[in-house]
């Protein structure tokens, strides 16, 4: 065999040698990737899924004119004080009205725009019209609806007025002394046939209305049943749709959310308990269990209160959120990198191939971590260990590297 053929069959199996190597290297990778936790600072909870009914304290209001449609006075959402006009109907021929009203005011100003020059010299013409200009800049200033009507009728009656001067004395003014009268005529029948509803209380205003407000309320949480609520076949996130007829004011300062638990958690509750919810939008608002009702051998009942947030929910009945029991902050690790010998729960630290078995307290766990801290003094003579054990003992600190998994007997 010449050294060509031998050189080359040394590369070969050269080249076989380093294939074998990284495939038991790779297997021995997938059959336990890392024996190695580096510690670090992190939260650990314990999180359910759930489906919730949303119950509010609403009430119905509704006049005589539904029919005719409502003009929002109060928008979606928007809070009000009791007595407060939160929206109108509109009256019969509304538009017809408002056509016939508008050309009016076109002829009124068509003549007063005539007549105008001739009384410049009248102080009290100067003194409306530029009342009227400071009223229109306001006007374009402001965005609240309430000052806005406000700022407008003002404005009528101020145009009202100097129309009413410039026709006393003008030549045409028995003309514009008609219109004006056309005008104040079709007016008051238009606002006679406008019906205003007030808020009977204070609260949240909401035009989504879908016939649950007094059926789903705090006052009934007894009556209500898995399969009741199930049987009204409301839909998971649907919005509700948007009333013509009426609207409604909610309590702002609390409303619930009634779901169906099965978990340890749900089982383990007490009335009091507090909890966080995190809604679809990821913000989390804390939460109180107010009413436990066992529906079955495995399902509980649950009511939750809430004091946030509750303008955002007035689209929804219906809704998915998540119930985080409990949360914890701090060290971190996986529950593999725990061992339990003689009661007490140890980690072991890797440092520089140095071993050492470090005992730790457990916060609190879920299914794959734990956040755990240090026992203090106290807290280890309590245990049984002497004050010169105490002195030797190490701590587990953030950045410490422990191992999965561990064998204690192999660390002193």
């Amino acid at each position: 065999m010449n050294k060509k053929k031998i050189k080359k069959l040394i590369i070969i199996l050269v080249i076989i040698l380093i294939c074998i190597y990284l495939i038991y290297t790779i297997y021995l990778l997938v059959k336990e990737p890392t024996n190695i936790f580096t510690v670090e600072n992190g939260k650990v909870s314990q999180e359910e899924t759930a489906i919730g009914y949303i119950i509010r304290d609403e009430q119905v209001v509704k006049g005589e004119n539904y029919k005719n449609g409502i003009k929002q006075i109060k928008t979606e959402g928007e809070k009000t004080a009791k007595g407060e006009s939160i929206f109108r109907y509109y009256s019969r021929n509304e538009n017809d009205l408002i056509n016939k009203i508008s050309e009016l005011d076109e002829k009124i100003q068509e003549v007063m725009s005539n007549q105008t020059n001739l009384f410049n010299f009248n102080s009290d013409v100067k003194l409306i019209e530029n009342q009227i200009d400071e009223k229109v800049a306001r006007l374009n200033q402001n965005t609240d609806i309430n000052i806005l009507n406000e700022l407008k009728k003002e404005i009528n009656e101020l145009i009202t007025k100097k129309a009413n001067i410039i026709g006393e004395e003008s030549p045409s003014g028995s003309y514009l002394k008609e219109l004006i009268n056309q005008r104040s005529s079709l007016e008051n029948e238009l606002n006679s046939g406008t019906e205003y509803i007030q808020a009977p209380e204070s609260g949240i205003v909401s035009y989504k209305v879908d016939g649950l407000e007094e059926i789903l309320t705090p006052d009934n949480f007894s009556s209500l049943t898995k399969e009741y609520l199930e049987g009204l076949n409301l839909k998971t996130g649907n919005i509700i749709a948007t009333s013509d007829e009426c609207g409604k004011i909610i309590n702002n300062f609390e409303c619930y959310i009634m779901t169906i638990s099965s978990s340890k958690e749900a089982k383990n509750a007490k009335i009091g308990d507090k909890v966080k919810l995190r809604l679809s939008n990821n913000s989390e608002i804390d939460a109180e269990i107010t009413y436990i009702s066992q529906e079955n051998e495995e399902e509980l009942m649950l009511a939750l209160k809430i004091d946030e947030q509750i303008a955002e929910l007035t689209n929804y009945r219906k809704m998915s959120f998540t119930i985080i029991w409990w949360s914890y902050s701090g060290l971190k690790i996986p529950n593999q990198a725990i061992v339990n010998q003689d009661g007490l729960n140890y980690v072991v630290r890797n440092r520089a191939g140095y071993l050492n078995k470090i005992l730790v307290k457990i916060e609190n766990q879920n299914e794959k971590y734990a956040i755990v801290s240090s026992f203090d003094n106290d807290e280890l003579r309590d245990l049984g260990f002497s004050d010169s054990e105490i002195t030797s003992m190490r701590k587990l600190s953030v950045y410490d590297e422990i191992l999965l998994n561990p064998d204690l007997s192999k660390v002193e």
